[in-house]
């Protein structure tokens, strides 16, 4: 018993920290968004402190230095500071990471979920490694979307880690599902691929600059399916390595097309989690998904309206992070439909007080 109130005890707090974890991930992606907006991408162009110091130059000998490192980047102090404190949170965000995984190596003999923390850690370490690349490559688009991709998926990751954390620090099971609800498993799973190819779509979006290319609604330049799209030259991933990208280097036909392709996306993901949904309200009675219908239900709501104000409001500042961030939201909306979805499904475990030592080990 005691070993079990234990076990509860550092799943709880690694959950508390799990959970402090996913809340600044969604801070780092949102400071992300703001950074790659306001243009200041190559606010430093180095990596990963700024011009050789750790923070902004701003005094004048600073600044002369810097200018003198960096001849071709000279220092604006205005662009510095959204990438420095973009650096800063990920950096804090990184160490929480690498104290999770820790702590779970520490306590991994007391049913700590080990595997994952350890996943977390090193992709953590590869994420680090794309934003230096964002740098030195001159925000290439094709390191950039993979960035920005990065960043969702580290929130995704962390979520799902405090999901577990929680589920086991409560020492509970869901009630099982009725046998129907196996049939919509593949059907969710193709939700939330609809979802990453989304979101995909928007930061090679972003990382091409496109999202000025259609400035009007429901047509796009006065025209239903713009006659001089050219998706060849908007989705070539074989762009060269060498100019620099900040404001893009596509011409207006190729950014058109990824923006037009990026609202069919859009429908097609409304289309079809509007249906699944509807199809899963229908037997909400039974089936235990009341709450996440309605989250991802609410979320796809609100990231539609964001990408529509978006549009009609020429890409302000606050929408368009909002829309970075509720993007995030739907697909961790998503993903606990899908959880939630294969907990009421998964077989039922042996109670703690049932289970051996080594059975304990091999759950954990």
């Amino acid at each position: 018993m005691q070993h079990d109130g234990d076990e509860q005890r550092i799943n709880r707090l690694m959950a508390r920290w799990a959970t402090l974890a996913c809340g600044l991930a969604v801070v780092v992606i949102m400071l992300g968004a703001w950074t790659r907006l306001v243009h200041a991408g190559l606010g430093c162009p180095d990596w990963p402190g700024c011009y050789g110091f750790l923070t902004v130059p701003g005094d004048e000998a600073r600044i002369a230095i810097a200018n003198a490192r960096f001849p071709e980047s000279p220092v604006d102090v205005a662009k510095g500071w959204p990438e420095m404190i973009h650096r800063y949170a990920a950096g804090t965000l990184g160490l929480l990471v690498f104290g999770l995984a820790l702590t779970a190596v520490r306590h991994r003999r007391k049913g700590v979920p080990v595997r994952l923390p350890l996943f977390i850690a090193g992709f953590v370490v590869l994420q680090a490694a794309f934003g230096m690349w964002t740098v030195t490559l001159k925000l290439w688009p094709q390191v950039v979307a993979l960035h920005l991709l990065g960043g969702f998926t580290t929130l995704t990751l962390l979520v799902l880690l405090t999901l577990r954390l929680r589920k086991r620090a409560r020492g509970e099971s869901l009630p099982a599902g009725p046998s129907m609800l196996s049939g919509f498993r593949p059907w969710l799973y193709g939700g939330l691929l609809l979802v990453v190819l989304q979101i995909a779509l928007g930061a090679w979006t972003a990382a091409n600059y496109a999202a000025v290319a259609c400035t009007d609604l429901p047509t796009c330049q006065g025209q239903w399916w713009p006659e001089d799209m050219d998706f060849r030259h908007g989705f070539d991933i074989t762009q060269h390595v060498g100019p620099n990208y900040l404001g893009g280097q596509l011409k207006a036909d190729g950014r058109v097309a990824i923006h037009v392709t990026h609202r069919v996306g859009a429908l097609v993901v409304l289309g079809y989690l509007g249906t699944l949904l509807l199809m899963l309200w229908r037997r909400r009675a039974d089936n235990g998904l009341e709450r996440p219908i309605q989250l991802v239900a609410l979320a796809l709501a609100a990231q539609v309206a964001l990408g529509l104000a978006n549009v009609l409001l020429h890409i302000p500042l606050p929408v368009a992070v909002a829309h970075n961030a509720m993007g995030a939201g739907l697909l961790l909306s998503v993903v606990y439909l899908v959880w939630r979805h294969h907990q009421l499904l998964a077989p039922r475990p042996l109670a703690n007080t049932d289970r051996t030592p080594i059975q304990r080990e091999v759950t954990a």
